[in-house]
């Protein structure tokens, strides 16, 4: 039962965001070897400037040693 939680800036749109939540449910699936129903997505908008506390220093540093794919910038 894979869970994603996809957390950007604002600005997309609804639209958008199906199409990703579709795509990567796809890629789950594929790649995990689960049917897409197993799979949920959700997509969390998070303000610019919440960004370092809120993503970066919660969740991508604290958790780097999990990271399959690291960020190609720095919050530091």
């Amino acid at each position: 039962m894979p869970h994603v939680e996809i957390k950007c800036y604002p600005g997309r749109t609804e639209e958008q965001k199906k199409e990703c939540a579709k795509a990567v449910t796809q890629a789950i699936a594929e790649t995990m070897g689960c049917s897409t129903t197993s799979v949920s997505v959700a997509i969390k908008e998070v303000a610019q400037a919440d960004w370092k506390e809120q993503v970066w220093d919660a969740q991508i540093k604290k958790d780097e040693q999990l990271l399959y794919k690291k960020p190609e910038y720095t919050c530091d």
